[in-house]
């Protein structure tokens, strides 16, 4: 990257795991980093300073003139309405996945960008994943006969996240970004709320026709944990092997972001982005009407 002419003013929403992260990586000598400024952070507790980094209220961080970027890292339920304010107040928003709960709400917003010039950005680590590289170099040029991907974990509060389909929305990226463009054939989903347990089972298929299952399971006690098997005219693929631990795939992705303020991302590779995302929200919007 060449070095900054000037350095974007930064606020981070949301004091959480993704949030911490952001703001370690905002405060290291990264390349992308020196293009940032942190100014300060976002957080319904009184907090006062993480790390020498002072808590801003979202009233001074929206008409600071010093604040050009939002990276928003709160609860899902909440992306859409800062993402909203952020940018009818002029800043650039980057936001972690799912940007929105809804395809309509993210064509909104986009068009609301668009319309203010400003960059929306949403985050996909899952993309940035050594696991990710891997499968895909394994599944080009192959011809899928059909496929699964279980993903397990602990308990999560769908007010907090949202249904099951959007929280687990980069299972479903990894699916389309491998295999293209899906279907929905069919989706269940089993819940013992008293158990804070909950299973979906999504039955996907692909533009030729080929079956592609999603599983989904959280409760306590089960580890979290990815299972793939896609199996190929050519062969098949049981889990992936070790590839490698994923190092700074935040940092890689503010990366991105910084490439698209400084407008060196093509038109081509951002509308490409926009259909791929608007796809997946639309396939969980399905998926969820299907469930409930």
């Amino acid at each position: 990257m060449t070095q900054p002419e000037r350095k974007f003013g930064v606020v981070v929403v949301g004091a959480g795991r993704a949030g911490s992260i952001r703001m370690k990586d905002l405060r290291n000598p990264h390349a992308s980093s020196a293009f940032l400024n942190l100014i300060g952070f976002i957080s319904r507790q009184e907090l006062k300073y993480i790390d020498e980094v002072q808590q801003i209220s979202l009233e001074d961080a929206l008409s600071s003139q010093e604040v050009e970027v939002a990276y928003i890292c709160s609860e899902s339920t909440s992306h859409e309405d800062y993402i909203r304010q952020f940018l009818n107040a002029g800043k650039h928003v980057l936001v972690e996945y799912p940007m929105t709960l809804s395809r309509a709400a993210a064509q909104d917003l986009w068009e609301l960008a668009e319309q203010k010039g400003k960059v929306l950005h949403e985050e996909h680590v899952e993309l940035l994943m050594e696991e990710f590289t891997f499968l895909k170099k394994e599944v080009m040029g192959k011809d899928l006969l059909k496929g699964s991907l279980l993903f397990t974990a602990g308990p999560l509060a769908e007010e907090r996240f949202g249904f099951p389909a959007f929280s687990g929305i980069s299972r479903l990226t990894w699916l389309v970004s491998l295999f293209g463009e899906l279907s929905l054939v069919s989706a269940t989903l089993e819940e013992r709320k008293e158990d804070q347990y909950m299973k979906m089972t999504v039955c996907l298929e692909t533009e030729n026709k080929r079956p592609l299952t999603w599983i989904e399971e959280r409760g306590p006690g089960l580890k979290r944990n990815r299972h793939l098997s896609f199996h190929f005219k050519s062969g098949s693929l049981e889990n992936i092997p070790n590839v490698g631990i994923n190092k700074n795939i935040f940092l890689k992705d503010q990366n991105i972001f910084v490439q698209k303020l400084l407008g060196k991302y093509s038109e081509k590779e951002l509308a490409a982005e926009k259909k791929r995302i608007l796809h997946c929200l639309w396939l969980a919007e399905e998926i969820q009407k299907c469930c409930r």
